[in-house]
């Protein structure tokens, strides 16, 4: 025995080839001693075939050799020790992974069958993992694992950490320098955010945690996968967004209840920013719901616990909060993104305030919001001007060139309606003339 490898799936017991592959040991011991294999993954795991490790990368094209990392990358790579007396014909087989002829580096991979002839000849074998010790149940284990269409794992497995044994090669000069005092710490790194971390237990992820921690988990993951989903949908400007707290919703209205009376009513709970019954926009009719925008939170909740059911104008309001994001989606669109208030993430509601109307006056929002659907106080259409009479010709839009076809077709009906009419005369006369020639024929002949 010479290295033991601590994997998050067990330990794994090598025994090194030490005296037939002399350059692949000392390789691979001397990165074992500075630690370099250390929270490394298996990237490349082949069910009853391999399991490759040995790339700090994850990615199966880095790592280097011991040499390269002492003297530079004209050294990462060091040449092939085949012998055709070592083949891969046991499960546990250690050998180095390469990318073709003389290319061995840092990356190795350990058999999970017997009788794996294809690799014969083609990889250097420089060590096992000895039978009846646990190594090959750890080797079961990293064999059963679920992995993708690539060959990883989808639960990361890692080599924790590696224990030097025995070390029969003197350490080449600079080593010392590159051997750390402890060996470095596991931490989540870039391979634990698309995968599982190997620490992670898919079977029982709320292990050690109570129901309510349990059961809001479930529902804070049901709302993420929802919100996501009407974003992609464009219901939602994102998947961050939120209602506004102080926003309620009314509905079950009378048709003649106004938004003055609302806002007259629900200002005893706080100041109301603005108060909108929704009309319908060709009839004006009310829609029998609406809006109710407060200052603050608290009056909202107030106005919500009071108002429930309450009676207005003899119908039973229904109230409860908003949860419409209209508001924002038009600063989300002018790419207003400051993310001071209430709103989603990057994102900050806008203040209400005065603003200048089309006429230049100024104008409160909530009033223009009341008013924009009374038939008499909405502006009037705007003149057509020479200037649109010229961008009409220029455009190809002239009336009397769009109106000339169905002058046509309307002529040509009315001379053919004149043409069935007379027609119609002249059948009914001729009809008339021979009834009549008839009668005088049978009078002659009495």
């Amino acid at each position: 025995m010479a290295v033991i490898l601590e994997t998050s799936l067990g330990d794994i017991f090598l025994d090194l080839y030490t005296d037939k592959c002399p350059k692949a040991c000392e390789n691979f011991l001397k990165l074992c001693k500075i630690k370099y294999y250390n929270n490394v993954i298996f990237h490349n795991v082949q069910k009853d075939y391999l399991a490759q490790t040995g790339d700090p990368d994850g990615t199966g094209r880095g790592g280097s050799s011991i040499w390269g990392v002492l003297y530079g990358k004209q050294a990462r790579h060091f040449d092939d020790e085949i012998t055709q007396k070592l083949k891969h014909v046991k499960k546990g087989t250690l050998s180095m992974a390469n990318t073709g002829p003389n290319t061995n580096g840092s990356q190795f991979f350990i058999t999970l069958s017997d009788d794996l002839s294809s690799l014969d000849e083609k990889y250097t074998i420089f060590g096992e993992v000895p039978e009846g010790e646990d190594g090959l149940d750890t080797l079961d284990k990293i064999n059963a694992a679920f992995c993708d269409e690539t060959n990883r794992p989808l639960q990361n497995i890692r080599v924790r950490h590696t224990v030097v044994i025995d070390d029969p090669f003197p350490d080449p000069k600079g080593l010392a320098d590159h051997i750390p005092d402890r060996s470095p710490e596991a931490k989540p790194d870039k391979h634990d955010v698309d995968r599982l971390a190997d620490f992670e237990n898919p079977y029982n992820r709320h292990e050690g945690k109570s129901d309510e921690q349990v059961d809001k988990e479930l529902k804070d993951a049901t709302a993420k996968s929802q919100a996501e989903v009407l974003t992609m949908i464009g219901d939602l400007p994102s998947a961050e967004a939120v209602a506004p707290e102080t926003d309620l919703f009314v509905c079950k209205l009378n048709p003649v209840t106004t938004s003055e009376d609302l806002e007259t009513i629900f200002s005893q709970f706080g100041e109301i920013v603005s108060c909108d019954v929704v009309c319908d926009w060709k009839t004006g009719d009310s829609l029998q719901y609406a809006f109710i925008q407060f200052e603050d939170k608290e009056s909202c909740e107030r106005a919500y616990f009071k108002m429930e059911n309450a009676l207005i104008d003899d119908r039973r309001i229904h109230v409860d909060f908003s949860q419409s994001v209209s508001k924002l989606w038009g600063a989300w669109r002018k790419g207003d993104r400051s993310g001071q208030q209430q709103g989603f993430a990057g994102h900050a509601r806008q203040p209400q305030g005065r603003r200048r109307d089309k006429r230049g006056k100024d104008e409160d929002d909530s009033r223009w919001k009341r008013d924009k659907f009374d038939k008499d106080a909405a502006p009037r259409k705007r003149q057509r001007t020479d200037r649109d009479d010229r961008r009409d010709r220029d455009r190809g839009y002239d009336k009397r060139e769009r109106d000339r076809p169905r002058d046509r077709d309307r002529d040509r009906d009315r001379d053919r309606d004149r043409d069935r009419r007379r027609r119609d005369d002249r059948d009914q006369d001729r009809r008339r003339d021979r009834g009549d020639r008839d009668r005088d024929r049978d009078r002659r002949r009495r």
